[in-house]
């Protein structure tokens, strides 16, 4: 892989990883109302499930999901559904107390399943492989399976390192939030980004 691809790789990952979506919102609520250690499984989770959708996605199952109508339309239904349904469990939680494990159940394998209900990361996994692992330049690549080793590697570290940046986040904001209604409100507004999202999952 050239310096020009690699930076623009680095570039690419940035952009995706660190904006705002299901699983830096999930990151962030994790932490803000269970606390930091409690979020480090789903930090954990995302870039082990991320790099698995990947290999796959390396092996053409990406192109069939998202070629597929009847299996892009499935992973968007449930995708969807178990979006809508985390974000009621994070807006029905007002007090620090209240927040157990059956209130916001997500844990290692949650969050590794997650990324595979989430057509964005679909998106993001052929893209890489069109662009990066079977392409070099604009010319069939040579080493597809160094390339594809090499984008699992720089994911890995940018899915954990932007997931933790959040729940760094929320953790910073935890005993802030025990005051009054300031979680409920805080909860409710990462609810929100949770449903604008799986909106989004609908219309692409």
């Amino acid at each position: 892989m050239s310096p020009q691809e690699l930076t623009a790789l680095l570039l690419f990952c940035t952009a995706m990883s660190f904006s705002p979506g299901p699983n830096t919102t999930l990151s962030t609520a994790l932490a803000a109302n269970h606390g930091l250690r409690r979020a480090l499984r789903f930090c954990v989770a995302v870039p082990m499930g991320w790099t698995l959708m990947m290999v796959l996605s390396g092996l053409g199952l990406g192109a069939i999901v998202l070629g597929v109508p009847a299996l892009r339309w499935g992973v968007k239904l449930v995708g969807v559904g178990y979006m809508v349904w985390l974000a009621w469990k994070v807006a029905t939680a007002s007090k620090l107390s209240e927040v157990d494990a059956s209130r916001l159940n997500v844990g290692f394998w949650q969050g590794v399943g997650l990324q595979f209900v989430n057509i964005k990361a679909w998106m993001l996994a052929l893209t890489l492989t069109a662009g990066w692992v079977v392409n070099a330049g604009g010319q069939p690549a040579a080493n597809p399976n160094e390339r594809l080793a090499i984008i699992c590697a720089v994911m890995l570290a940018f899915a954990f390192s932007s997931n933790f940046t959040y729940a760094l986040v929320g953790s910073m904001l935890r005993r802030w939030l025990a005051h009054g209604q300031r979680l409920l409100w805080f909860n409710r507004g990462l609810a929100l980004i949770l449903l604008a999202t799986a909106a989004w999952m609908v219309v692409v």
